[in-house]
């Protein structure tokens, strides 16, 4: 949640405050209520923020016209306080010398607040951030210096947190993470430090991820880093050049990024599938643990979820011990020494992933972690590393990591199985041929859709992770309501909502097909309005079949981009905004 960005540079002027808008346009998937910047120059520091969107705070409060050297930019969504104009970011002290932005939950905020009152300090918004730039202020008062009070502050504070601030006089911008993204950026005249790459990818390709428990500061030309023991750290080692480019997270001609991360599904699977191959070895050793392992707990959020429920369904078929495990219950799961736990993140920064993992390395357990981004937490919190090549996502709705992760763990199911995976070399063309062929059959169901206030996605077997994913997908999007079960289960309580016309989705992966064709009938019986989801099989009586041929063991990635295709065209067609549902944030970093 969240998103952040700051900017040091070499020269003082109002097209930096330009950049930075720019920046903030692109971290606005992130999720996020309200707008602040705060801009310092020789003469001033100044903050403007307001609620609203990036587009109407800028308009609202002339960011433009800002002017200075440094800036921090922020998109909030709301912890601490309502989202309102005074509990946006920046944050600032009492003088206004000191600006402070934030992404995550200070959790011991109250005790520092009252004691910080006690000492006079006067507080501005009902935010847990406020009380940083206060204790700066503070610890200057009794004689430190600034990056002396930034590092004294971090260490008083719990919980988790990506802090920016700075400083009136100082033309750098200080820096501190634990359990949320923070990654440098490297330019010819400038430096950024942001929550993610994308927001200053136009800029500059050279990158720094910064670690959990670092803090340091960044000025136009150099990089200061160092450990929680207060240890410099030699940040050349750690200097990355990223292999996206600016076009990778723009439209390129598609009116939603959403519409064009599906139709990138094709080379995000073959490219997944190539750096798994060209790390075959280290695959097998995963594989090799697996099948040693007592337990398989596969833990994840979400969509994500949704692909680890489907390798749990293949793991129990074949006799192994298999406990999916939605990422935010990990408390009511303990684990032990022989238990393996795969962790999937398309981030890599999910909080409930993150706690999850680390209680149950903790019990005993050694962790997978399969993810998007390469050196995220999860993947350095974890023993063994596996990673997607989806590319940059902006559309908050997973698509092409929702493909990209069941290409990656058929990969693992294969080599756990010791069998050929020859077949997922033509994965990624699959894909490719399914939307071609069925974008518009699928356009066409979004659209009946999108009359509907209800809907069930039903499926049996492999099918049922499909229909969930299916159902989550309107659901985000378009926001019709959609409940996706087992169709065997559906006569034991669903069916009693079913009436004329309302809508039921069947996934129909070509197994257990005359159990599904049973479910079919009960539900048209009762006047449902019947749509399949086949592949090489027909399911009869459907009202609008979608059929594709493929190899049966590809049909979760035929199927995938086809639920997609009809959630965005549904939301479209209600007039929405796919790229940025309400409420929702691309990263979920908070509990």
């Amino acid at each position: 949640m969240c998103g952040i960005i700051g900017v040091v540079s070499n020269k003082e002027s109002n097209r930096l405050a330009e950049l930075v808008v720019s920046c903030l346009n692109r971290l606005e998937y992130r999720g996020y209520d309200s707008v602040g910047v705060a801009a310092l120059s020789s003469a001033n520091l100044e903050v403007r923020k307001a609620k609203g969107t990036v587009e109407e705070v800028v308009r609202k409060k002339n960011i433009k016209e800002l002017s200075g050297y440094a800036f921090l930019g922020h998109t909030r969504w709301a912890t601490h306080g309502a989202p309102t104009d005074y509990n946006a970011h920046p944050h600032t002290d009492c003088s206004n010398n000191i600006a402070v932005i934030h992404n995550g939950t200070i959790r011991n905020f109250k005790e520092l607040r009252d004691e910080l009152q006690s000492l006079g300090h006067k507080f501005k918004s009902e935010t847990d951030t406020e009380v940083i730039p206060h204790m700066m202020e503070e610890y200057m008062k009794r004689g430190m210096d600034t990056f002396q009070a930034f590092r004294s502050a971090v260490k008083s504070i719990q919980g988790s947190f990506a802090i920016l601030a700075v400083v009136k006089g100082e033309r750098r911008i200080f820096f501190a993470k634990r359990d949320n993204p923070l990654v440098i950026g490297l330019g010819d005249d400038k430096t950024f430090v942001a929550s993610d790459i994308p927001s200053f990818l136009p800029y500059t390709r050279k990158v720094i991820v910064i670690s959990d428990g670092e803090l340091g500061y960044v000025t136009p030309n150099s990089v200061y880093i160092e450990d929680e023991n207060d240890n410099p750290i030699d940040v050349t080692s750690r200097i990355k050049i990223i292999d996206w480019d600016a076009s990778s997270a723009s439209k390129e001609g598609y009116p939603h990024f959403m519409l064009k991360e599906i139709h990138e599904s094709p080379i995000a699977v073959k490219d997944t599938i190539s750096g798994l191959l060209s790390e075959i070895d280290k695959v097998s050793e995963i594989a090799e643990e697996i099948r040693e392992s007592s337990r398989i707990i596969i833990t994840a959020a979400g969509t994500s979820y949704h692909a680890g429920f489907y390798l749990s369904l293949l793991l129990s078929r074949k006799g192994y011990m298999s406990i999916p495990l939605i990422a935010s219950e990990y408390h009511n799961f303990r684990a032990k020494k022989g238990d393996i736990v795969i962790a999937i993140s398309q981030s890599g920064e999910t909080l409930d992933v993150k706690m999850g993992i680390r209680k149950f390395k903790e019990e005993g357990a050694k962790i997978i972690a399969l993810t998007n981004v390469i050196e995220s937490d999860i993947a350095r919190e974890s023993d063994y590393k596996l990673y997607m090549r989806a590319g940059p996502e902006i559309g908050v709705a997973a698509t092409k990591t929702f493909t990209s992760e069941i290409a990656s763990l058929l990969f693992l199911y294969s080599l756990i199985e010791k069998e050929s995976i020859s077949y997922l070399e033509s994965a990624h063309e699959t894909v490719r041929n399914v939307i071609t062929e069925t974008e518009g059959f699928a356009k066409k169901i979004g659209e009946e859709l999108a009359n509907k206030n209800n809907a069930y996605y039903l499926g049996r077997g492999l099918g049922v992770p499909l229909a969930m994913e299916g159902a989550l997908k309107i659901k985000e999007i378009a926001y019709i309501h959609a409940e996706a079960y087992p169709a065997g289960e559906s006569k034991h309580g669903p069916i009693a909502l079913v009436e004329n016309g309302f809508p039921i989705v069947f996934i129909n992966d070509g197994e257990l097909v005359d159990e599904l064709e049973k479910n079919l009938q009960e539900m048209k019986a009762r006047g449902g309005k019947t749509y399949s989801i086949s592949v090489n099989k027909r399911l009869n009586f459907a009202d609008t079949e979608i059929l594709v041929n493929t190899d049966e063991k590809l049909s979760s990635l035929a199927i995938a981009p086809i639920i997609q295709l009809i959630a965005y065209y549904a939301s479209v067609k209600r007039g929405y905004d796919p790229d940025k549902p309400r409420n929702l944030a691309k990263t979920v970093t908070v509990e």
